[in-house]
């Protein structure tokens, strides 16, 4: 097995194969099939055709909120908050705070919307890269009821129009269902009613994980040697119905089929520590055994990103890097609003 370098998941992307807005029709995008040793171009609606009667597969039923909310300091200076996680007393959060000169503990920001946000600290400890912040509002409204009459859909660095109606409703799966996300799980973009009806009437089945993708997600690796990279932590959940599916798919013979990396570090969180909820930071790279996943459906990632390094580990560092060289040069659209690809585990 060959040590791997940052270096090894570059690769040159053209900016005008960066998707700034989703296809017209959610199955409509295209779907790069690399289960088999050539790449075949496909439309991502050609999916049940590529699944077997008895396969499961699994989505993340994580709903993304509307975390992006605006202030001001008692100065005047603008303030920006990402809410990463609302904590257990649920009038406070933990966010990401962009803002020229970073206030004290106890200052109290005056909020876009009528609240008002009283900064406590960093989180977890003193040297956290997080704040954590208890939100006041007059009609004693919860964060998660804030965020939707106040925020703004988190879209990624990498899009740049600012969010819209659209938006709203396009950078967030059909099915999602738990609210915590500050980031899609955008290989469940693709599916639609009649998709998901097709793949019912394919005699495949369907069960959901949760697990809330954090700003994390977009964290660039910044050590040439991947190992000493720091992954952030996500929460999820595996419910007693999934695990129950699992068994009885992987008894009749049938694949697991997992619907983004964050449906893959969900299932592979719960086979290495045993437990069926919590906090995960697991980090995938080239070498890892996967307990669960048999085939994964996900988009394009950036270059020298953990996900790029995730899905090399998955399908085989050569194969996925060849793939995505034919992405390129067919020009398939990237990242979250982009085209998927099919994946199968390496053996």
């Amino acid at each position: 097995m060959r040590d791997f370098s940052l270096s090894d998941f570059d690769f040159h992307l053209p900016p005008e194969l960066v998707a700034q807005h989703p296809a017209a029709e959610r199955s409509a995008s295209r779907l790069l099939d690399g289960t088999g040793t050539a790449p075949a171009d496909r439309i991502f609606k050609d999916l049940p055709s590529l699944l077997r009667p008895g396969d499961l597969l699994v989505f993340n039923d994580t709903r993304v909120v509307k975390a992006r909310l605006f202030g001001e300091k008692p100065t005047g200076g603008k303030v920006e908050l990402l809410v990463e996680r609302v904590l257990q007393d649920g009038n406070e959060v933990v966010a990401h705070m962009k803002v020229s000169k970073k206030p004290q503990p106890g200052t109290t920001l005056e909020m876009v919307g009528g609240f008002r946000a009283t900064l406590l600290g960093r989180w977890p400890d003193a040297d956290g890269a997080l704040f954590r912040f208890r939100f006041e509002s007059p009609s004693r409204e919860d964060p998660y009821m804030l965020m939707a009459r106040c925020g703004h859909v988190p879209l990624p660095p990498y899009i740049t129009h600012s969010d819209s109606a659209d938006d709203e409703s396009r950078y967030q799966t059909v099915f999602a269902r738990v609210p915590g996300a500050v980031a899609a799980p955008t290989a469940a973009l693709h599916f639609d009613d009649a998709l998901l009806a097709g793949i019912e009437a394919r005699g495949v089945q369907r069960a959901n994980v949760t697990l809330h993708v954090g700003a994390g997600t977009f964290q660039p690796v910044k050590t040439e040697n991947i190992a000493e990279h720091t992954m952030h932590s996500e929460r999820y959940e595996v419910p007693a119905a999934t695990q129950r599916a699992i068994a009885e798919a992987k008894a009749r013979g049938g694949r697991i089929v997992a619907v983004g990396t964050t449906t893959v570090r969900t299932l592979e969180s719960w086979a290495k520590s045993g437990e069926a909820a919590g906090d995960t930071s697991i980090f995938i790279t080239p070498g890892f055994a996967f307990a669960h996943v048999d085939l994964l459906v996900t988009n394009f990632h950036l270059p020298k990103s953990t996900l790029m390094m995730l899905v090399s580990a998955f399908a085989g560092y050569e194969h996925v890097m060849a793939l995505y060289a034919h992405a390129i040069r067919e020009r398939y659209r990237f990242f979250s609003y982009g085209d998927a690809m099919l994946l199968a585990r390496k053996s």
